[in-house]
């Protein structure tokens, strides 16, 4: 691949920069100047930010794991339009026909700007996006988007990271996210392994497109060889590596453990399910609109609290940076512990209800 076409594809770092190589930074910046000049002559003006949902139709349907528990869906733009770009790691926060809104990864390809494709697993005793996905979403049925947003960005050594190579966990459905890494870090010629997990074969998504690539991927299987440990899903893991792992919460705990300490490893992760509380103590809320109370227990999210007593508040994804959650204090002091909302929203009596909290003992006073 041609320098500059490399240079244009490779996804921005972590920082915002494309590549760590001070060459192309020069290159960049008389890039940037060019477009800048350009732009002026033709009087180009920066897009306004999309503040309407993008109407998106099922196009296409197909189960992707042989135990027919995941589903892959393909979306065009209701109106035929180009639809906003994306990078590795990205998803799309989709605002389904009851009135739930789920994230669910970007598992295509990125360079196809007239579809976009996720898979979902149905998840039985869920909070019922999963089986809305499975039951409801058929070609034809229209479901909304603001567009792609990325909080498990990829950046490729040589172009933003100084790692050497890189390393993929990825545990059944965990594989979404890393699908579209694998394809960029291979066009790239990047070093990179991968190990992947699940119950059986038979429910591993993806499996046909993953095989494609050979012995650069390991299979891990519950039914063959027993539940992996974090030494078999890393391998040797040598110095100047970076690891992306995506998938339940004891395989991401087992990997970040293994890699503690470790200043020659990185690790960036993405995990499906909420976090679980950590240094948590017993509270409670009070509902305005119907003077309940809800006790919060200690190891206990406010939201699960909420949703076992049958108050009704919307969420997606449970770990405190979507903002789906977000909920006025009446009254209370409350034990912030999101990185999303600003101070002037904290300020105001904002919390984040999937991972926020109150002191040990009081009472928040909720606008719900």
């Amino acid at each position: 691949m041609p320098l500059l076409d490399r240079f244009r594809q490779a996804p921005p770092s972590a920082f915002g920069r494309l590549r760590h190589d001070v060459s192309i930074g020069v290159a960049d910046a008389a890039i940037s100047a060019l477009w800048a000049l350009s732009g002026r002559v033709r009087d180009i003006s920066e897009p306004r930010p999309r503040e309407h949902l993008i109407t998106l139709t099922v196009t296409d349907r197909r189960m992707v794991a042989h135990d027919e528990d995941v589903v892959a869906l393909t979306f065009t733009a209701s109106d035929g339009a180009t639809l906003p770009p994306w990078h590795p790691g990205a998803h799309l926060d989709l605002h389904l026909p009851s009135g739930r809104i789920r994230q669910y990864s970007l598992c295509g390809d990125p360079s196809v700007r007239d579809s976009y494709r996720i898979a979902v697993r149905r998840i039985a005793d869920g909070g019922g996006g999963s089986v809305e996905v499975h039951e409801k979403l058929h070609p034809g049925v229209a479901v909304g988007t603001l567009g792609p947003r990325n909080a498990f960005p990829l950046t490729l050594p040589g172009y933003g990271s100084p790692a050497r190579l890189l390393h993929f966990v990825a545990g059944g459905i965990g594989i979404t996210p890393i699908l579209p890494m694998l394809a960029l870090a291979q066009r790239f010629e990047v070093p990179w392994t991968m190990s992947y997990a699940g119950r059986s074969r038979a429910s591993l998504p993806f499996l046909d497109e993953v095989a494609a690539y050979g012995e650069r991927v390991r299979l891990h299987t519950d039914d063959v060889a027993g539940v992996p440990a974090a030494g078999d899903l890393l391998g040797e893991c040598p110095d100047g590596t970076t690891v992306y792992a995506c998938g339940p919460a004891p395989m991401l705990t087992a990997v970040r453990s293994a890699l503690a300490g470790r200043a020659g490893v990185e690790l960036h992760f993405e995990r499906f399910a909420a976090p679980p509380v950590v240094d948590g103590a017993p509270f409670s809320v009070s509902i305005t609109s119907t003077g309940a109370v809800v006790p919060v227990a200690a190891d206990e999210t406010l939201l699960s609290a909420l949703d076992r007593s049958g108050v009704h508040a919307a969420y997606s994804c449970r770990q405190g940076f979507c903002g789906t959650c977000r909920t006025r204090v009446l009254a209370g002091t409350v034990d912030h512990r999101d990185t999303l909302l600003t101070e002037p929203e904290r300020a105001g009596g904002m919390m984040l209800t999937c991972v926020s909290r109150a002191p040990a003992g009081q009472r928040l006073t909720l606008d719900l």
